[in-house]
């Protein structure tokens, strides 16, 4: 075997591996964006989802909510990555009471002014939710 077959053998495995590892990354994005998250204790002024996917980097937005299931005023925000996100903990800017309802929400980076500052106001386009298939991606909890 020559030097020549025995790299493009070597390559060819490497690129195998690496495609590998490609799929195997953006295997967890195929089945979407999404927020995972509990009904918790919110008095340390804090609000956390376990997991998030996001297709771009963006922001997971704290919405006040109720039976309803209309996202209101924005209590909270915490910058997201494109990907896989865990443990993402938003501070919130008022006191939210045990038994309110609230709605984390992902929201995109686009139409912005300025790249990493949130912009978005209740109904605006800057910083604005994502909607695959014309739906939010959002989760609804229990402050407890």
């Amino acid at each position: 075997m020559t030097l020549k077959h025995k790299t493009s053998g070597f390559l060819g495995a490497m690129m195998l591996s690496a495609g590998f590892v490609l799929a195997s990354s953006t295997g967890a994005l195929a089945m979407g964006p999404m927020v995972d998250a509990m009904d918790q204790d919110v008095s340390g002024g804090t609000v956390t989802a376990e997991k998030i996917m996001a297709g771009e980097n963006g922001w997971l937005v704290v919405h006040r909510t109720d039976k309803d299931m209309k996202p209101g005023p924005v209590v909270g925000y915490a910058p997201i990555k494109k990907g896989e996100n865990m443990d993402v903990a938003a501070i919130l800017q008022e006191p939210v009471k045990s038994g309110e309802m609230l709605m984390l929400m992902v929201h995109s980076e686009a139409g912005g002014m300025k790249t990493g500052v949130y912009e978005y106001t209740l109904g605006a386009k800057e910083d604005g939710p994502i909607k695959p298939d014309g739906k939010l991606v959002m989760k609804v909890i229990h402050a407890e």
